[in-house]
């Protein structure tokens, strides 16, 4: 049930839906379309004046919305698996500015995160903030012992707000899964669920502060890469304090060439930074737009902001690297295969079939020459393939693919001329024979040599039991299969059902016989109509009941 001010905010929705002409969005559902007459009764609909595209009044409508919808926005602009790209490439282009609340509130804040003013702690405090978001706005300030650093704060009362709309999310995701007619397909509610585990870790300042102190530490003294320090002892919940950075912005193309800074290099290196993230250190960062990168003037990279960051299993790595060299070598059955074996896709899948999709997709990608070829692109569509064959949504791999479109996009803008397919083919190659070659293999066996040594002494004794019960015929196999022990369950209940409607007709005949012959002589009027009923509601109980299986395991 909705809350008061839920409605108040889903009326609000509906209004700036009509002021942007997507009344047609509402009205096309299946509950309403029966309703769509009425638009031709609104002056609106006669005086209205020509709309923008589709997906343009789709992201003004975020943008009129709020913060937290722009943020929805964003995120679901990375699901080009289930949009179209001309409406994925609009969202995109939403920007997460707000205006900054009062400084004196963020002093007010931090100071209650910490517990004493301010001043006892830094030297100076710019209450004009540098930057603010939908979540936190960044102010400057320098220590007591001179280093710059920038202190992130949370919005005040930002975590009602978005319990708020993402409530709100949830009962429109709801609707649009019971009424819209791609519901079912685009699974809205799968959608909000990811992006509200997505913006509640986002809220967490010593989450991103962990995240920034691993990446920093897999890319200490690095020159492709610098990651700012944290600064724990003045970390809090709502409260993240780290090194200040002086860098150009990544998107200022013309600063940086007047640097002296090549940008060859640099729509290189962010690709090689990007592999080494994902198949070195099995950690990304998850969120490298233009406005979270700067570049030194020697050429590094600088990154900010880890509120969203990446993981992959050692299988998931190893299924992507092995599913990227063979679409290299256009092996598409075994990018079918592999899709079966890791679980992406369901085990009943028909390989061939897959496989004929999968050709059918790649086949017009590969015509053009590899520097034409965008990695992002292709994966986006390999995803978009797969969903067709009940792909499961791995939220790791929607990470992938929108931090890899980012970089890639980032490094063409640089470079056009960056071919990412050379780039990025050494760093798998390697990858995979770090992974599964002889070195591999003899450290994978040095690994397991503790814990089998441990039980080795063991071995000649349990060698003997097995022997000796097996002699005198005291050995037992214990063996179940829940695929049998479910269809038992089910013939039982069915057996159980069988009689339960057995008895549901006798009681129910005999009571109909009461009520049309009459009492008889052995039972009085009344007496033959009170049992009449009884037999009648015990014969809809029975009819009613389903009998449950026992649960499974032990």
């Amino acid at each position: 049930m909705l809350h008061f001010s839920e409605t108040l905010r889903l009326f609000h929705i509906n209004r700036v839906l009509l002021r942007h002409g997507l009344d047609e969005v509402v009205l096309a559902t299946h509950l309403l379309r029966p309703l769509r007459f009425l638009t031709y009764l609104s002056p609106w609909y006669w005086f209205r004046g020509e709309h923008a595209p589709y997906p343009v009044r789709i992201r003004r409508v975020l943008e009129d919305l709020g913060p937290i919808f722009v943020k929805f926005g964003q995120i679901l602009s990375t699901r080009r698996d289930l949009l179209p790209d001309d409406l994925a490439i609009e969202l995109a282009k939403l920007q997460d500015r707000v205006p900054p609340f009062p400084g004196l509130v963020a002093r007010a804040l931090i100071e209650k995160a910490w517990g004493q003013p301010i001043e006892a702690v830094l030297d100076a405090f710019d209450e004009t903030p540098l930057a603010s978001a939908s979540i936190a706005q960044i102010h400057t300030a320098r220590l007591k012992d001179g280093r710059e650093v920038v202190v992130k704060v949370l919005r005040p009362g930002i975590e009602k707000i978005i319990r708020r709309d993402v409530r709100l999310l949830y009962t429109i995701a709801e609707l649009a899964q019971r009424y819209w007619k791609d519901g079912r397909r685009l699974r809205p509610v799968e959608v909000i669920r990811e992006y509200e585990k997505t913006i509640f870790d986002e809220l967490d300042m010593q989450r991103e502060a962990a995240n920034a102190s691993l990446l920093r530490r897999n890319f200490l003294n690095s020159e492709k890469l610098y990651v700012p320090e944290v600064y724990w002892d003045l970390t809090r919940a709502n409260v993240l304090v780290m090194e200040r950075i002086f860098g150009t912005p990544v998107s200022d193309v013309a600063a940086l060439k007047a640097q002296g800074v090549s940008m060859q290099l640099l729509g290189e290196r962010g690709v090689e930074i990007f592999f080494t993230q994902v198949f070195r250190d099995n950690f990304f960062h998850a969120d490298m737009h233009p406005g979270n990168i700067f570049v030194e003037p020697s050429g590094r990279y600088i990154a900010v902001d880890f509120g969203i960051v990446g993981t992959l299993s050692t299988e998931d790595q190893r299924y992507l690297a092995e599913n990227l060299l063979a679409f290299f070598k256009r092996d598409y059955r075994r990018v079918a295969e592999l899709h079966v074996e890791s679980g992406w896709v369901p085990r009943h899948t028909r390989v061939e079939e897959f496989e004929s999709a999968i050709r059918t997709v790649s086949e017009p990608i590969f015509e053009k020459p590899l520097a034409e070829i965008s990695f992002g692109h292709f994966l986006v569509r390999l995803f978009q393939v797969a969903r067709r064959f009940d792909m499961e949504v791995q939220p790791q791999l929607v990470l992938l693919e929108k931090t890899l479109l980012n970089i890639e996009g980032l490094g063409r803008q640089l470079y056009p001329q960056l071919d990412l397919w050379t780039t990025a083919k050494p760093f798998m190659e390697r990858w995979m024979h770090e992974q599964f070659g002889p070195k591999a293999f003899l450290a994978h066996a040095r690994r397991n040599l503790g814990p089998v040594s441990e039980r080795l002494p063991d071995l000649p004794l349990l060698t003997f039991h097995v022997l000796d019960r097996l002699t005198h015929d005291r050995l037992a196999i214990q063996w179940r299969s829940e695929e049998l022990t479910r269809l038992r369950q089910e013939v039982q209940a069915g057996q159980t059902r069988t009689k339960a409607n057995l008895a549901a007709a006798t009681l129910f005949l005999s009571g109909t016989l009461l009520l049309l012959f009459g009492p008889g002589e052995l039972l009085a009027p009344v007496a033959a109509q009170v049992l009449a009923g009884l037999c009648l509601l015990s014969a809809a109980v029975l009819f009613a009941w389903r009998p449950r299986p026992a649960p499974t395991g032990g």
